[in-house]
C-alpha cells in the first residue's frame, strides 16, 4: 500500500496535486486537488500498481451495494466469423466478457486488424473468459478468443485477478481439472432456479421461460420490475374480446425479444444501450498510423533557379538585401557593401542624387595606427628644423612645420583636459 500512494501520482505526472491516504492494507483514497484530474484519471482506463489491476471510483457519501466492484476494460475478440462483423454480432459475442459499454464499428473504413473491440463492464469477483465455443447457422463451431488490454497479472487457475496462483482459495489446477470431471461423469450441471409466476398473475403463461429469472451477468432480473407491473396494467385496463388481444400482443413483443440481446437491455431491463462509435482505436492512447501519411512526394526546385527566382522578386519588391563581408580584405577596411535596387529604396550611408537616380557615395576611412601601436610609441619628442629660416621684421620663418623642443600643455579650453572650478571645502566661488 505504501508504494501505491507514492507511486501512482507519479505514474499520472500530477505529483504535488493529488494526495493518497492509506485506509486498509487493500483500501486506499486519493484527494486530487482539481477536479479536471480527477475526471482524467478515471477516463484514461485500468490502472496497475506493481502489475495487478486497481478498480478506481469517484467517492460518494453513500456508497452502493456494487461500489468497486466494477472496472471497465477494453477487450479484443479475435476468429470471428466473417458474415458476422454487425453491431449486434460484435455486443452479443461481447457479452461473454461482461456488460458491453461501448461498441467501435465503422462499416465504411477497413478492416486491417484480426480482432473487434468492445468495452465492457467487468464484475472483479468474476474470472477471465478466455474463449467461448459459438455454434453458428449450419451446425459449425467456432472458437472466439479474448484478449483483454491493459490487464497484466492474475491467477492462472481460476482466471480471477485478486490473488496470486500459489494462494488460490480454488485449489490447484489438477483439482479443477478432476472436479470437472467428475461432474461429467455424474453428469451433473448448472441448474438455473427459476421462479414461477402464480396462476392468477396477468401475466401467467405469457413470459417466455428465457426471460424469467435473473441475469447472471449483470446480477438484475432479466425484466425489470417496472416493466413488468406496466404490462400488467395494460391486460387489466380491458376486457373481453380486447384483453384477449393485448395478451396476445404481449406475447408477441416477448417472444421476438426472446433473442434480440439489445431489445431485452433496452426495453425490458431499462438500461442504456451500448455506444456505437466509429473511433476504432479509442482508449488505446497514443496510436502512430502510418496509412493516413501522403506518400506523394513533392517536386523539389532546383537550387540555381530558386535562387535566381528569388533574387528577381526581390528586385522587383524595391528592397535593399546585405552582401556577406569580403573576408579577403584586411580587418580594418573591412566594410558592409549594399546593394542598392531602386531609387526609392533605403540605404545606409551617404548618397549623391543624379540624373540615374540615387548612388552610394564612397566613404574614405582615415588610415591611421591602431591605439595599441600609438600608446606603444609614447609622445614623440619633436626635432629641431636643420634648415634655415628668413628673418621676418620680428619673427622668423623657416621652410618646415615649427615643432616644440618640449611636450607642450593641452590646451585649456579642451573639455578634457578643463579642471573643475569648485572648490570641495570652500564652497563654490562668486564668479
Amino acid at each position: 500500500m505504501t508504494d501505491l500512494i507514492l507511486d501512482m501520482p507519479r505514474k499520472w505526472q500530477l505529483y504535488d496535486r493529488v494526495r493518497g491516504v492509506a485506509l486498509s492494507k487493500d483500501r486506499f483514497q486519493f484527494i486530487f486537488k482539481y477536479e479536471r484530474d480527477l475526471l482524467d484519471v478515471l477516463h484514461r482506463g485500468p490502472h496497475t500498481s506493481n502489475m495487478w489491476s486497481i478498480v478506481l471510483e469517484r467517492w460518494v457519501e453513500r456508497p452502493p451495494a456494487d461500489y468497486l466492484k466494477f472496472l471497465y476494460v477494453w477487450v479484443q475478440m479475435r476468429n470471428i466469423p466473417v458474415n458476422h462483423y454487425t453491431p449486434e454480432a460484435i455486443h452479443d459475442l461481447g457479452k461473454f466478457a461482461g456488460e458491453v459499454v461501448e461498441v467501435p464499428f465503422d462499416p465504411e473504413k477497413a478492416q486491417t486488424k484480426d480482432y473487434v473491440r468492445v468495452l465492457v463492464k467487468f464484475d472483479v469477483s468474476r474470472p477471465l473468459r478466455r474463449a467461448k465455443k459459438v455454434t453458428i447457422p449450419g451446425g459449425e463451431e467456432v472458437n472466439i478468443l479474448y484478449d483483454y488490454e491493459r490487464l497484466q497479472k492474475r491467477c492462472y487457475t481460476c482466471q480471477r485477478l485478486t490473488h496470486e496462483q500459489e494462494v488460490c482459495p480454488f485449489g490447484s489446477l489438477s483439482t479443477l481439472k478432476g472436479v470437472g470431471r467428475d461432474r461429467e461423469a455424474l453428469g451433473n450441471s448448472k441448474i438455473e432456479v427459476v421462479p414461477s409466476m402464480d396462476i392468477n398473475d396477468p401475466l401467467f403463461g405469457l413470459v417466455p421461460y428465457k426471460l424469467m429469472g435473473i441475469d447472471n451477468l449483470s446480477g438484475k432480473p432479466k425484466i425489470a420490475e417496472e416493466v413488468l407491473d406496466n404490462m400488467r396494467i395494460y391486460i387489466r385496463s380491458a376486457d373481453g374480446s380486447e384483453k384477449m388481444a393485448r395478451e396476445e400482443r404481449v406475447k408477441k413483443s416477448l417472444k421476438e425479444l426472446e433473442d434480440d440481446s439489445l431489445g431485452q437491455k433496452t426495453f425490458l431491463r431499462l438500461e442504456s444501450p451500448p455506444i456505437l462509435s466509429n473511433f476504432l482505436d479509442k482508449g488505446k492512447g497514443v496510436v502512430f498510423d502510418f496509412n493516413a501519411k501522403d506518400d506523394r512526394i513533392q517536386p523539389s526546385e532546383k537550387l540555381m533557379a530558386s535562387a535566381i527566382k528569388t533574387g528577381t522578386r526581390v528586385l522587383n519588391s524595391g528592397k535593399v538585401l546585405s552582401q556577406m563581408e569580403r573576408k579577403e580584405e584586411p580587418a580594418e577596411s573591412v566594410q558592409s557593401v549594399f546593394i542598392q535596387e531602386g531609387s526609392t529604396g533605403y540605404s545606409i550611408g551617404f548618397n549623391e542624387t543624379s540624373a540615374s537616380g540615387t548612388t552610394l557615395k564612397k566613404t574614405y576611412k582615415r588610415r591611421r595606427p591602431g591605439t595599441f601601436t600609438r600608446k606603444a610609441n609614447g609622445k614623440g619628442i619633436a626635432k629641431g628644423s636643420t634648415k634655415p629660416g628668413k628673418n621676418v621684421g620680428e619673427g622668423m620663418i623657416s621652410e618646415t612645420k615649427r615643432k616644440a623642443d618640449d611636450d607642450v600643455e593641452p590646451s585649456q579650453s579642451s573639455a578634457r583636459f578643463k579642471k573643475p572650478l569648485v572648490v570641495p571645502i570652500e564652497g563654490p566661488p562668486n564668479i
